[in-house]
């Protein structure tokens, strides 16, 4: 059954069971999902045969997303020749010709490859890995699909070619691909969702990565973890892991964004090699440019000139 598109009212309305979404686009205050009865009112007013694109897209298609500041605006795209809109809180680029889409819920949205292609202009490196493991994940597109998109010269392909150099699909969180691609830039060799198995035989625990060569397991200790009875099981799991004589270490967000020193700290303890303040450096340059950080934000919202009124920018 398809998605049931919401009612969306055009030009001057003044009620209060309706939300003004921009100018001359209105919808219910009444509604499932916000977020897309928007972008449904935003169709209204688009040039024709608009296609959401870029993080916008990504969020309908429903992969895992970086932060994401208040005032992000909606992307589309379109192709050159028609009427562009200069409204505040979008960006329209236009296109030599219109890109392949899908419908989803009830929009034309981007292709997934087209999508991340279109991310990979605007965001860090820890951002667009994020994304392009949940939408390989998801399903949504394969390798392959990406690495089409990515070997071509436009604008992002770089980008999004080391991000998929970077991929882990057996992540199965947006934080513990940021915790993995920590190890990474520090040059510690880990293995995503390893199994340890006892000396019998027996299947002790699965870990979110393995530090290769050691007895030891980081893992990312999200909100999950202070509920009781998550609390209860993980407290087992970790006796099963030291009556096999395993460390297993948790993380929280914060831990992995502002006291990523300690982390590599104990990494090279467990790897039995001297510890190199030095190299979580190569850390806090990809941190200084995604949206995990206030400052890689800032470096994306004055990208999109979000610190004036909105203009269209071309592609």
């Amino acid at each position: 059954m398809p998605d049931e598109v919401p009612t969306i009212l055009t030009g001057r309305l003044r009620r209060r069971d309706w939300v003004r979404v921009t100018r001359g686009a209105h919808r219910p205050c009444d509604v499932d999902d916000e977020f897309v009865a928007d972008l449904h009112a935003w169709t209204a007013v688009l040039p024709t045969g608009s296609v959401f694109t870029h993080l916008t897209a990504a969020r309908v298609w429903g992969w895992w997303l970086p932060p994401l500041p208040e005032d992000a605006p909606v992307f589309a795209a379109t192709v050159v020749g028609r009427t562009a809109s200069t409204r505040p809180g979008v960006v329209v680029t236009r296109h030599k010709t219109q890109l392949a889409h899908a419908d989803r819920e009830g929009l034309r949205v981007a292709r997934p490859a087209e999508v991340l292609l279109a991310c990979a202009r605007d965001v860090g490196v820890i951002d667009l890995v994020v994304m392009v493991t949940s939408a390989v994940r998801n399903g949504d597109c394969t390798v392959e699909d990406l690495s089409s998109v990515a070997a071509s010269s436009r604008r992002g392909s770089r980008r999004l070619r080391e991000a998929i150099s970077l991929m882990e699909v057996r992540c199965e969180s947006a934080w513990e691909v940021v915790l993995r691609l920590f190890h990474v830039s520090c040059e510690i060799d880990v293995e995503a969702q390893h199994e340890v198995i006892a000396d019998d035989g027996q299947f002790v625990a699965r870990g979110d990565l393995w530090l290769v060569g050691t007895r030891t397991l980081h893992e990312y200790d999200g909100s999950d973890h202070l509920r009781k009875r998550q609390q209860r099981k993980d407290l087992k799991r970790s006796t099963r892991l030291g009556h096999s004589e395993w460390i297993r270490r948790g993380y929280t967000s914060q831990d992995v964004i502002s006291q990523a020193i300690v982390i590599l700290r104990d990494a090279d303890e467990s790897l039995g090699r001297e510890h190199r303040a030095e190299r979580v450096r190569a850390w806090h340059r990809l941190l200084r440019e995604s949206l995990f950080t206030p400052a890689g934000t800032e470096i994306f919202r004055r990208r999109l000139g979000l610190t004036v009124p909105s203009a269209e920018l071309g592609a």
